[in-house]
């Protein structure tokens, strides 16, 4: 059985998993779906198309599923799809998908989203990434795994940030920032490997070189950027995380950091 504080307003058509937790004030519309485990503290406001997996924990004041900042939208019946283990701290804002972007705003597993930080419509975040307080993310905004975004970064839309990156806090980030880089400034750019997080995430030292060698060949060298893929598949050949850097370089549309 769901536990809801007598204060609570929860739709009688919500569906509510077992275990879950609804804090005093909080409000619940008709078409959340709110799975097992999760808990929610008091003043959230969950409304629209919203779904949450299990074990997710929301505290109180942040607002997900509210309609999109975007002039365009126009009522669609658009989604908010958040996964499991996720925690989403005080005043952060979640906006669901529009017909001009797929329909659905998407979250993956594992995410902290610290106070205060907005995802806009359309975007897509993978698993265990931290958006830092303040961090505001436009609409169509694509962010891999395991990348942390400094406070107070500000990432224009469509842009992509590949898994393992790290932003640093202020940046303004108008180009895909590329897998596995740190990258920092107004406009925001690169400034090498991110190799400490690398190393946190287990990477060991011939990834770790695969990488900052292709890191030179790619931004170092003075080679066109289709030059230096080809240079770098063909003396790295046999690296799956060299392989997704050139890839993600390869599938960029806004043009990437440098």
């Amino acid at each position: 059985m769901a536990k809801i504080h007598a204060t609570a307003l929860v739709d009688c058509r919500a569906e509510l998993a077992d275990g879950v937790e609804v804090g005093p004030y909080s409000i619940v519309g008709s078409h959340a779906k709110i799975g097992k485990g999760t808990r929610i503290k008091s003043h959230v406001v969950i409304e629209g198309n919203t779904t949450l997996g299990e074990g997710n924990l929301i505290f109180q004041f942040a607002t997900v599923g509210s309609v999109p900042q975007d002039l365009k939208y126009k009522g669609e019946d658009s989604q908010l799809i958040i996964g499991n283990r996720n925690t989403i701290r005080e005043f952060v804002s979640l906006n669901p998908g529009t017909s001009g972007g797929g329909m659905v705003t998407r979250i993956g597993d594992d995410n902290l989203l610290m106070m205060y930080c907005h995802i806009a419509h359309d975007c897509i975040l993978g698993n265990r990434n931290i958006i830092a307080n303040g961090a505001t993310l436009g609409g169509h905004v694509v962010i891999e795994d395991f990348v942390i975004v400094g406070g107070l970064v500000g990432i224009h839309q469509f842009v992509r940030v590949g898994t393992s990156a790290i932003l640093g806090a202020g940046s303004m980030v108008s180009k895909d920032i590329p897998p596995y880089c740190n990258a920092t400034g107004d406009r925001a750019r690169l400034c090498g490997l991110n190799s400490e997080g690398l190393r946190r995430r287990g990477f060991n030292k011939g990834q770790l070189e695969a990488l900052k060698k292709a890191y030179r060949i790619i931004f170092q060298s003075g080679l066109r950027a289709k030059d230096a893929l080809k240079k770098v598949r063909k003396e790295i050949p046999d690296s799956p995380e060299v392989e997704h850097l050139a890839d993600f370089i390869e599938r960029s549309r806004r043009g990437v950091c440098r």
